[in-house]
């Protein structure tokens, strides 16, 4: 399986460095075992210079072939150990900041005691991300939030819900809405709004100013709900984010909601993997300790 392990590394990063140092060899061993693949199957798999590395088309061919093979093998390994009763290796999960304070301790602490040869791998950063980097393959499991649709090649569990809400500083400077609970297109105009650069809660404050009749003023568009409360605090505007977000946020106390109405719907959060990840015994165990919310 090494050959295949060092192609794919190559694959990704397309940098012999990177590569030797993520498979823990030599750039030297690294190309020599590219080379012996190549001549073993009779083809470039990459076309390569001083400079730059790209894959040719019987590489990009062979990247699936590659990847879904080491699927395969992990998947038997893992079961022949899950029969002797004992699991070892990797899974590695993309989550908010907010969710891996939020969820993990609850969700891991007693799978790690039931599993400790089991290494656990936690990647944060924009849950707009999440979904796609799942279906990638370049994540095992993401907590996010449900779409409105889950992709049939995904499963997911729900973990909890939680509100969006529209959130202010307490010092305004005079350009909240007076009467928020019953908004107008005018007073809405002229808001400058922090709101996040994609993903669901983005969606779901388009659909609301589009039913308002109006474009909003944005302030800024932000990677990340936490950011959007620090920004909010910070007086630059109004925001919109999952309350989960601003229960746990230490600026919690610089920022209110506003009673807006109608209300923006909830959001589900939950855990996702891809179906066929789940034939693996180590993703299934991770898995079944998740209770459905």
């Amino acid at each position: 399986m090494r050959p295949l392990k060092h192609f794919l590394a190559l694959a990704d990063t397309l940098h012999f460095g990177r590569a030797s140092d993520a498979c823990h060899v030599s750039p030297s061993t690294l190309s020599r075992s590219i080379r012996q693949l190549e001549e073993s199957l009779g083809v470039r798999l990459f076309d390569r210079d001083n400079r730059h590395v790209s894959l040719t088309r019987q590489g990009q061919t062979f990247q699936g072939y590659a990847r879904e093979t080491l699927e395969q093998w992990e998947q038997l390994r893992l079961s022949l150990m899950s029969e002797a009763r004992t699991l070892t290796g990797e899974i590695s999960i993309y989550c908010s900041v907010t969710a891996s304070y939020s969820f993990l301790y609850e969700l891991l602490s007693e799978f790690r005691a039931r599993y400790p040869g089991i290494e656990l791998k936690l990647h944060t950063g924009d849950p707009a991300e999440a979904m796609a980097r799942v279906l990638s393959g370049d994540e095992d499991m993401a907590i996010t939030s449900r779409p409105r649709q889950v992709p049939e090649a995904l499963a997911f569990k729900s973990l909890t819900r939680s509100p969006l809400v529209f959130i202010a500083p307490y010092d305004s400077h005079g350009w909240i809405p007076s009467t928020p609970e019953s908004p107008s297109a005018e007073q809405w105009r002229e808001v400058p709004m922090i709101l996040s650069e994609a993903g669901l809660s983005r969606e779901y404050s388009n659909t609301w100013f589009r039913a308002l009749g109006i474009a909003p003023r944005i302030y800024a568009q932000v990677a990340g709900h936490e950011a959007i409360v620090s920004m909010v605090g910070l007086g630059f505007g109004v925001g919109v984010v999952p309350k989960i977000v601003l229960d746990n946020s230490p600026l919690r106390e610089r920022v209110r909601v506003l009673p807006v109405k109608p209300e923006l719907p909830h959001y589900d959060v939950g855990l996702c993997v891809l179906e066929r990840r789940l034939r693996s015994p180590l993703i299934q165990a991770l898995w079944d300790e998740v209770v459905e919310r």
